[in-house]
Order: C-alpha cells, then structure tokens, then sequence
C-alpha cells in the first residue's frame, strides 16, 4: 500500500469518527471526548486533506459546519449560517493568527475585540420589527430546532426591545445560553434528590433544557444569555463590531460585561493567562477567549472558509486532566434505591482539588469507554465541578486488568435488583435497605428539608446500623438515653439532637414535602406543591388531573406525587408523623384564610382585551384563587376570552361555569359573590 493509499484510508478512519462525534454532541447533546481531543481530530484531518488536497470531498467534515438539527422541534434555515470559530491552545498559535491576519490584510495593527468564550448552547434570536420572532439552535450550521417556546422563559431575553432609534430593528442576532454554576449545582441537587442522572456540566444542563418539550420545566431551570453578534441585518451604520455590541446592548440585549478591545497580541496574551487561572471566579463556565477583528469593514474582506469566519479565532484553555489508576469499582445505593458504579481511584490533585472518586453513571457508561479495573485512566472535573473518568490508557496495560459487570443483587441488602424498561439505572426496591433508609433520613434531616440540628450522617449511620431508627417516623421515638449510648454523644449533644427533632414541628409543609424525598419532586415543587394546597390531607387526595393542572408541575411529576401518596407504606408513615405533631399547612392558608376567592380555581382560555392571560391570572391569585392550566371537574369556574379553544368545549361537557370578559370584570369588582358555599 502506498502512501496516497494509506492517506486515503486515515481519512475515511477520521472522517467516520468525527461524524459519530458531531451526532453525539450536536444531536444527542452527550459528548464523549473533550473539545481538546475533538479538536485534534479535525486538524488532523485538516493536515491529511491540506497534504492530498486529491483526497478532499464535499462530504468532508473539513467543508461543511458539522452535525444534523435535534428531531423533535421545527427545523428552520437560518438566514445566515451560523459558522464555527477555528481554535488555538497556545501563546504561539495567537501569535500565529495575528501574524497571517496582518498579511492579508496588509496592515501591521490590527484592533480587536476580546470576548469570554460562554461554554453554553449557540443560539440565533430572530427579531422582526423589534419584537422576537424566533429562537433557533445551532443545529448543523444551515439549519437548527425551533425553541422558541423555552428562548421565551430565559428573561433576560427581552420579547421586544426598548430602544426606539436602533437602526436595524429586524435581524438575527447570535448568542450563548448558559447555566449559572450556582443553578447547575441546585439543579443537580434536585435531580439526586429525585433519583434521576445529573447532568454532567453547566453546558449539558443547558442544552438539556432548551431540548425539554415542557416549557414549563425550561422556565424553572433558569436558564440566561449573553448575545455576542449579528447575524444578519439590513444595515448597520457603524464601523466596528464593538460599536455593534453597544448598539445591541442599547435595545436591551445582554451582553457579556467583561468584553473589551485590544490592539496589542500581548494583551490578549495576557488577558487569556489571566482568565485560564481566574476563569473559575466567575458564576458560569468558560473554556477560553474569542479574539474578533473590530473593524467590519476588515472583517468583510477577510471573509470565510468553508467552515469559519478568518476574522475570529477562539483561544481556548488547555485541558486539565490528570492521569491516575483506577484501582477499583464499588456500587453505591441511593435514596431512591438506584445503584450506581462509582470509581475508586488513586488520589490525584485536579484543578485545586484531590480527587479519589468518580461516578461512573451506569454499566453502559463503562462498556462505552471501555473502562476496567486496574486501568491507567483519564481524569478531569466536568465542568470544573464533578469528577469524571474520561477514558483509558489502553497502551498502558499489563493484562491484569479486570472487567466490570454490575451486580444482579443489592451490595447493602442483598435484595434483587430491577431495571424498569424506561431507565438505564438498576433499582433496589426494598424500602427496608440500609443504604436507602441511611440516605432518606439525611435528607429529611438536611438544610430546605427539616433541618435537624445534630442529625448529620455519622449520626444517622450510627441510629440505623444500631438498628434504633427504621424510618423517618422513628425519629421521633428517641430519648436522650438512646442517643447517650452511642459513640460521641455526651449528654448535651444528645438534648441538643432530640430538641432539633421536637422543633421539626414548626417547619412549613414544602419543607416537609421535600424532606419526605418524593421522587422528582426537588425544593420548587415542593413550595409549588404548598403555594396551591392549604394542608397535606389536600394533596394526598388530590387527582393525578389537578395535580398535573398545576403550574411547572408536569405529568411524570404528578404521577409521581399520586402513586406515593397512595401507597400503603407512606400513608402509614405520614400517619406516624401526624401522631408526632407533624401536620403543617400550606403557604396560602397561612398567609391569608379569608380571601374572597379562597379554595377556587379558575382556568383562563382565549385572549382579553386589555389584559393578558398573566396579568389576569394574577389578578384572581392576589384574591386567593387558584389558576390552573387545564379543565377538570375540580375547576370552579372557566373565564373565556376571544378565541377560546379547547378548554372551553371540555368545561361546557363537564358543566362548569363559564365566565365572558364582562362577567370576569364584574367578578374582579364583586368577587364576594362568586364565592361557593
């Protein structure tokens, strides 16, 4: 085989694996290598291609953006496509950049504007007459998935923009959705309370969410922006991109605070070695620069190759990731029962921190990276947060290493484990495992939960293993003298614990709603779930249909809500709990309890004039009422405006009173007289 031949083949090998990439990342939004390593793919096949310029095709990775729109949502053609930026990891490389950049241009300054570079989701806001019209993902470049339902929660995302003397009021402009790292970490928080998979970083979070079909969800997520140019415009009267910025930001776009313009490389240079060791002081990750050429004009004659624009580069951070051995793989059962693999590893410092475990996530996971015990592996903190095993070094080993397979039976309690047919995870359904009444008693105890004073792990290991403690109820059959009697625990220690017990009496039903460890049910479900019932006895009778018609409470949730509080085992518990004075009310009853809507619930259909669905669902909460998204027979009254659809034929089937604008005025006016005995 010669050597045109042998390139022929590296490329076929390059092209097929960057494509298996491109649809993890850009499709499934589950990346299984590094943007490093991803990088080093593509300019190797650069190199091949550059060497045996024969070998190019049309269908090569090298000439197109990359990847294919998310099936589920609309697919729209941007006006304009949205370009990859080509990336440098060193000093020398910028240096490099620069230089060509002044050769074609032939000019030997060169202004330019210095951005973070937002690990996030690329977007494209579509604005017509100064309105937003659309929000597009990145999808392949040409054409992305329609989000405009969820663009719409993230509010720093203005619906129509305020300046009046902006130029260009009909336009594309391309942005950066991201997750804050502090609602990442509650996000995830809520996710291992619920039982479910946390996401890996803040940029899978974030595309997580915009994927989500229920707007609702998207809303709490808390999702924000930072847009960072146009897309296409009719006319822009100025000169420079940063000019352009300000002009965005004037409208009342977001715009990333720490952007500036520099003129001298050793500036940037500075700037990008400044933010590779500060960048973990900011609220949102970033994984490196964006060095543009200020000058539109410039910019212009420079242009594009196939794939990215010749005025922008992104300066990216190195990786940080260590190499340690992975010394062994233990199961770890959780408070919902799943069992999950995590990794013992040799202890290894990681961006500030040792690292000596890593989640594992599930058996799939370890096949997909062909991970074994023993191995030489790969570590680094995705997203700067979790530890995560990224892959093997499979030239390092002996022999000796061992495969994995997880177990058929509990490692705490012996019991069988189940897969349910929707789930990746393993399942310890007996309710009676150690593991799982240890992790639901912490929880209970924990800081938004009951906030037990004392009543921390080591304690709650201590109750369970001494077989004190069975479950939550049994907490409130301590004494003193069971406390006394374990390691560590004086007298005062012991009061201090039982007190902090008693005083669980006082705590608010969202706070026990979250504490009872309800699965998919984090803190805001919880203050959700009590904004709108005046009593627990109130939800455990509730429909899956009501439950369902609350506000950002979807179907999983509320069928969630509904099977355990019709289970026999946590009736007997909630039971327990009320004999021990635990039986708080809802948020509303103790608020106010004598509103004149109190314990009504409305459904809005069609349009009103003057008012919009918000501000008159508004209206009817601030005089007790409820406000729910759908008809049930549980609906008191349907206020229908213009247009109404569906909700109004169900209520007319169901016999439920129906209100027209005049009527709803009058009630607003009088509401006394709508009150039901």
């Amino acid at each position: 085989m010669n050597n045109l031949e042998k390139a022929h083949q590296e490329i076929i090998n390059l092209r097929q694996l960057i494509r298996k990439y491109d649809y993890l990342y850009y499709v499934q939004a589950q990346p299984e290598i590094s943007d490093f390593e991803y990088d080093q793919l593509i300019k190797s096949l650069e190199n091949l291609e550059t060497q045996y310029p024969e070998l190019i095709t049309s269908d090569s990775p090298t000439q197109r953006v990359g990847g294919q729109p998310i099936t589920g949502f609309n697919s729209i053609t941007h006006t304009v496509p949205m370009m990859s930026l080509s990336n440098c990891y060193s000093p020398d490389e910028i240096r490099e950049y620069d230089q060509r950049t002044k050769k074609l241009l032939k000019i030997d300054t060169i202004e330019y504007v210095l951005e973070l570079k937002i690990d996030g989701v690329a977007i494209s806001l579509q604005y017509w007459e100064g309105k937003l019209l659309r929000g597009v993902t990145r999808g392949d470049g040409i054409q992305g998935d329609d989000v405009t339902s969820n663009i719409r929660t993230i509010r720093s995302i203005p619906l129509t923009l305020k300046s009046d003397d902006l130029p260009f009021n009909s336009f594309d402009v391309r942005g950066e959705v991201y997750l804050s790292k502090t609602r990442f970490e509650q996000i995830n928080q809520e996710k291992e309370i619920a039982g479910e998979e946390v996401f890996a970083n803040c940029r899978n979070a974030a595309a997580g969410s915009l994927k989500l079909l229920d707007p609702r969800m998207a809303a709490s997520r808390g999702l924000d922006i930072f847009v960072h140019s146009l897309g296409n415009i009719d006319n822009n009267p100025v000169e420079t991109h940063f000019e352009t910025l300000q002009l965005l930001q004037k409208a009342g776009l977001k715009i990333n605070p720490k952007t500036q313009v520099l003129s001298d490389i050793d500036e940037i240079i500075e700037q990008w070695s400044y933010w590779t060791e500060h960048r973990h002081d900011l609220p949102y990750d970033i994984d490196g620069l964006v060095i543009k050429v200020n000058n539109l004009a410039l910019q212009s004659m420079l242009g594009n190759t196939a794939k990215s624009p010749r005025w922008a580069i992104a300066f990216k951070f190195p990786a940080i990731q260590a190499t340690t051995r992975l010394t062994d793989i233990i199961c770890q059962v959780g408070r919902t029962g799943a069992v999950t693999p995590v990794a013992v590893l040799e202890p290894i410092e990681v961006a500030g921190s040792v690292i000596r475990r890593a989640t594992l996530h599930n058996q799939e996971e370890i096949q997909r990276k062909q991970i074994k015990i023993g191995d030489i592996v790969f570590v680094q903190k995705a997203g700067d947060v979790i530890p995560e095993v990224v892959k093997p070094v499979i030239n390092l080993r002996t022999g000796e290493e061992t495969d994995f397979c997880m177990p058929t039976l509990c490692p705490e309690c012996n019991s069988s484990l189940i897969k349910n047919s929707d789930e990746v995870v393993l399942r310890c359904e007996n309710l009676t495992c150690p593991a799982q009444v240890k992790a639901r008693l912490t929880h209970y105890a924990s800081r938004g939960a009951m906030d037990i004073e004392g009543l921390g792990e080591v304690l709650v290991n201590q109750l369970v293993d001494k077989g004190l403690v069975k479950n939550i109820a049994d907490l409130y059959q301590l004494t003193e003298d069971n406390l006394i009697e374990l390691e560590r625990m004086g007298p005062k220690s012991a009061a201090n614990v039982i007190d902090g017990i008693r005083a669980t009496q006082n705590r608010s039903l969202a706070d026990l709603l979250f504490g009872l460890g309800i699965r998919h049910v984090g803190k805001t479900a919880a203050e959700i779930l009590a904004s709108q019932y005046t009593s627990l006895d109130q939800i455990i009778t509730a429909t899956q249909d009501e439950l369902q018609a609350i506000p950002q409470i979807g179907p999983i949730v509320a069928e969630s809500i509904h099977r355990t509080f019709h289970d026999d085992h946590t009736l007997e518990l909630i039971q327990r709990l009320k004999e021990a004075g635990i039986n708080p009310s809802g948020l509303i009853h103790e608020r106010e309890t004598n509103l004149p809507l109190q314990g009504l619930t409305f459904v809005l259909t069609g349009s009103l004039e003057g008012l919009s669905r918000d501000e008159a669902g508004n209206q009817l909460k601030a005089l007790g009422a409820k406000v729910a998204s759908s008809v049930s027979k549980s609906t008191h009254y349907v206020i229908a405006g213009k247009a109404a659809g569906s909700k109004l034929k169900k209520a007319i089937e169901l016999g439920i009173p129906i209100l027209d604008e005049m009527q709803f005025h009058q009630l607003l006016n009088a509401p006394e007289s709508y009150k039901k005995d």
